[in-house]
């Protein structure tokens, strides 16, 4: 299907530069410092303690690029590292992916400085002061590997020996593919059901939206290079969502050809570079996308070929009428009517000017553009609209735009995963005994799956997270106390909301182990801290991606001379765990992983070493295995496959799915969602109530019929208005490596590549409307309060906010993690973390954690 283009003026670089408020100096100093990397960086000495004796290599030696994965962000980009002497010296795009290809953004360059950071964990070490709290230095002494290793087997046995294994926790952030050999499988071997991964803190409710209309639980890619018409909701594709260097490397050809406007409460990177920004009162998204859908209708702009028509082709959608469902055939979707009646008909323009702050007349507009570019039309859901306490609907609201414009699928429209083969690691069962199979029946730390917490993940209940309520639960011993825990490259006591609370649970817990990268906020309250391998540079292992119509698995591998003694999260530290508690009289977690074998030669690992490659070469066999191959890239065997780095899928099929969307209980596009009326159903047959119960404790106002379509919902903001008068706007910044930047001396240097913000600052930004009648002026020392925490930051005056709110970027505040990140180790933070502002609350139905409209603020001067 062909793609007409739109001749539209091209932004100049004045344009570019004007927009990101760069002066000439900084945007020279950022190019210079993403070009040389470290390779020339003279003046950067101090800093890179570990590179302090430049290496003896001519200027001129060409080095060797190896093939690598960054995981600053869930872009999860192939790359390849330029290794000279051992030392990683510059990065750059794989150019062998089909996904991000040669394209990189900023986070990869400050890889570098976090893989040779001085304050980087460099041995194993052991808590000495048996008091726990932020104000309590933890006396770390650094100790054997195998004194580590011994204490962690000792604390488990303990727990194996009391019938007490439902007591174990394993915590997971940041994590490769490898991730169920720690994860899932040891956690199970043990004995416990306390496996609590960081997901509902990123972004479940994005999948909420998805699943009940289309059937599709996890992320969308986007062909914005055939699209004709984008709309991003509360996402910033150039700086802060998934795939950010390929879109941010094809950007200019979609705003050659398509209309682009972003609806968001601040003016992002991607405003920026859209042809239009909706500065939208923060939380009623809903209101915008229901009145979107009644114009389209209204109007007849639905896409027919997807949806469907009127059988005499008499357009019955009038505003304020119903329509009766028997004028209407639809074809590869469901209910449209039903939606009609229920919620669209009383959704006008004119409605959702009053709610949003917008006018009627720009609604209407746009509404018309997504119209009349369908199919090729994208409404691009981003974490905004949805991780809100009612946001589960918006999040339907918003994707269902996609199947009115008939985008699902389709050329230049919103795609799902392409298919891939890699394999599932080796069943646990065998190796569960009585002990462990008895207290795996236990239920979760988290609470999943009761009756205020559905976690309706893929419409099951409570088979979603909901990560930030384990925190209630330790403190309550609520399903039962945890008596042993290992946490791995997370840092809950800082990312997560309300995180206090974190602070309080951790220093609950009797015995505590985190493996991490650097002493984080988590880590100050663990007795055992074990240092883990940097991703890019120094571990074995593979994610996976999706992004231009394909989809990528990509090799982690480790291409440097370590600098210190780390062992690998997922695959060396179990191994080692399982050996220990061989040696203690439980050989179970040993043996199951002797079953990861080298599919070349057969050999069952003997080391850890061995293990962390046997189990990668056996999960991604049917990759490059040439017997194996099912589809995608071809290889002749590993070595070409790791040389390599990247397997792709083959091209995306579009709208292969029409009509066949198995996932769904109509096996279509579901308007009116009997695949939610089903689950909520089963959640509430579960707890012997009624499905408006369940909404109820839910915090949702739908009742009746409304549960089951998309529809608005008022927001749920804490905070009295007279008392708050500003509503928080949290956003990510390009240069987040997930909170992990704030050690990077190139994170404050360029931090004002992010639109609004100062160098070497942590500012709010205001509106000068608002700064005006307060008082405020750039540059004040200024105090952020909520009803649940406060900060102090500096003010920054910029019309990039909407009147009535305080946007502030995530990722500083840490009290500990380094010498840059906070200003005096274990006490003073640098700038203020946003989280100690934002209360513990969730869109309950996903699990999904609430970061966006959720909270007022009020202001005092410091």
């Amino acid at each position: 299907m062909e793609v007409k283009e739109k001749k539209k003026m091209k932004p100049t670089m004045k344009d570019f530069l004007d927009d990101l408020k760069l002066s000439r100096r900084t945007f020279m100093k950022a190019s210079a410092a993403a070009g040389t990397a470290v390779a020339t960086g003279a003046a950067l000495k101090p800093t890179f303690r570990a590179l302090a004796e430049a290496s003896t290599a001519p200027a001129s030696a060409q080095g060797e690029w190896r093939a690598a994965t960054c995981q600053g962000c869930t872009s999860w980009c192939s790359k390849q590292v330029l290794v000279i002497d051992g030392r990683a010296v510059k990065a750059r795009g794989n150019p062998n992916s089909k996904v991000n290809g040669g394209a990189s953004c900023p986070r990869v360059h400050l890889a570098m400085q976090q893989v040779y950071d001085p304050d980087r964990v460099k041995t194993p070490m052991k808590r000495t002061n048996p008091k726990k709290g932020r104000n309590e230095d933890p006396g770390f002494v650094p100790i054997s590997w195998d004194e580590a290793l011994d204490t962690i087997a000792d604390k488990i046995m303990e727990l194996r020996n009391n019938n007490e294994t439902h007591k174990y926790m394993l915590m997971r952030g940041r994590y490769s593919y490898m991730r169920d050999i720690l994860y899932d499988r040891m956690t199970k071997i043990i004995g416990s059901p306390n496996n609590i991964s960081h997901s509902s803190l990123c972004a479940e409710a994005e999948k909420f939206g998805p699943f009940y209309t289309e059937g599709y639980w996890g992320y969308r890619q986007y062909d914005v290079e055939n699209a004709r018409c984008i709309t991003v909701w509360g996402a910033d594709p150039l700086a802060a969502n998934r795939q950010v260097s390929y879109y941010s490397s094809v950007w200019g050809k979609a705003i050659d050809r398509a209309h682009i406007a972003v609806v968001e409460p601040r003016l992002s990177a991607t405003a920026a570079k859209a042809d239009e920004w909706f500065p939208i009162k923060p939380g009623e998204d809903g209101a915008l996308a229901v009145a979107f859908a009644h114009v389209l209708l209204t109007e007849g702009l639905w896409y027919k070929p997807f949806v469907g028509d009127f059988k005499d082709g008499v357009n019955k959608f009038v505003a304020g009428q119903e329509v009766n469902e028997e004028d209407f055939e639809e074809l590869y979707t469901h209910g449209i009517v039903k939606w009609w009646n229920l919620e669209l008909k009383d959704r006008t323009a004119e409605w959702a000017a009053e709610k949003t702050g917008l006018t009627a007349k720009q609604i209407t507009r746009h509404a018309r553009e997504m119209g009349m570019d369908a199919p090729h039309s994208i409404s691009w859901l981003g974490g905004g609209p949805c991780m809100q306490v009612r946001g589960g609907y918006t999040a339907m609201a918003v994707h269902a735009l996609n199947g009115i414009v008939g985008a699902v699928d389709n050329v230049g429209g919103t795609l799902k995963s392409n298919k891939e083969y890699t394999s599932k690691f080796p069943k646990p069962d065998d190796f569960m005994d009585e002990i462990a199979k008895k207290g795996k029946k236990h239920e979760k730390i988290d609470q999943r799956g009761r009756l205020q917490f559905p976690c309706i993940n893929a419409g099951k209940s409570g088979k979603g997270v909901i990560t930030n309520n384990a925190a209630d639960g330790i403190l309550n011993e609520d399903p039962n106390e945890i008596k042993v825990a290992i946490a791995y490259m997370n840092n809950f006591a800082f990312s997560a909301p309300q995180p206090e609370r974190w602070e309080r649970a951790l220093s609950k817990i009797p015995f505590l182990a985190h493996i991490t990268t650097n002493a984080s906020e988590f880590s100050w309250f663990a007795d055992i801290v074990l240092p883990n391998t940097h991703h890019m540079f120094e571990k074995w292992g593979y994610v996976k991606s999706i992004g231009n119509g394909y989809r990528q698995v990509t090799l982690l591998q480790p291409v440097i001379e370590p600098v210190w003694d780390y062992k690998t999260d997922e695959t060396e530290i179990p191994w080692l765990i399982a050996e220990k508690l061989a040696e203690r009289g439980f050989p179970n977690l040993l043996d199951h992983y002797k079953e990861y074998k080298d599919p070349e030669t057969g050999k069952a690992p003997t080391n850890e070493k061995e293990f962390a490659l046997y189990s990668l070469k056996y999960a991604t066999q049917k990759l490059w295995d040439p017997a194996k191959h099912k589809g995608g890239d071809k290889f002749n065997g590993w070595e070409e496959f790791r040389q390599t780095g990247v397997w792709n899928s083959d091209p995306y099929p579009y709208r292969k799915r029409w009509g066949k969307m198995k996932k769904t209980k109509t096996k279509k596009f579901e308007f009116y969602s009997e695949t939610l009326k089903e689950a909520l159903q089963k959640h509430a047959d579960k707890h012997e109530t009624t499905i408006d119960k369940v909404l109820e404790v839910c915090f949702y106002q739908a009742r009746g019929e409304m549960a089951f379509v998309p529809h608005y919902e008022e927001p749920y903001v804490l905070g009295d208005e007279a008392e708050y008068p500003f509503v928080h706007v949290d956003y990510k910044s390009r240069l987040n490596r997930e909170g992990r930047s704030a050690n990077c001396m190139w994170y404050h240097e360029f931090k004002d590549v992010d639109p609004g913000d100062e160098r070497w600052d942590d500012v709010a930004k205001f509106n000068p409307i608002d700064a005006k009648k307060i008082g405020i002026k750039s540059g004040d020392r200024i105090r952020l309060i909520s009803p649940t925490g406060k900060l102090e930051c500096t003010a920054k005056l910029w019309e990039g906010v909407r009147p009535g709110t305080i946007a502030k970027c995530y990722g500083q505040g840490h009290w500990v993690y380094g010498r840059l990140a906070s200003k005096e180790f274990g006490k003073v933070p640098r700038g203020g973390n946003n989280n100690d502002l934002i209360p513990a609350q969730y869109e309950r139905l996903s699990g999904s954690t609430a970061y966006y409209a959720v909270t007022r603020l009020k202001v005092e001067k410091v």
